[in-house]
């Protein structure tokens, strides 16, 4: 993962529609980064952090990929 990556509210947002695509609008890091998108609050936005690092890598780099198109 980039050192640079910003984990911000409107990036959550962008990054829980790429991670639905990949594994799921059910899967526990989609549901923290959606809800970390909408409170926008510091609690939230760690948490989905949180469940994102623990995101298979390969599924990572593929969310991560789709946003940069």
């Amino acid at each position: 993962m980039n050192d640079d990556f910003k984990f911000d509210a409107a990036m959550m947002g962008r990054l829980a529609s790429a991670l639905s695509f990949i594994c799921g609008a059910a899967h526990p890091a989609t549901v923290a980064l959606k809800t970390a998108a909408e409170t926008g609050s510091d609690k939230d936005i760690k948490a989905a952090r949180a469940q994102f690092l623990k995101v298979k890598p390969n599924e990572r780099r593929a969310a991560l990929a789709m946003l940069d198109d």
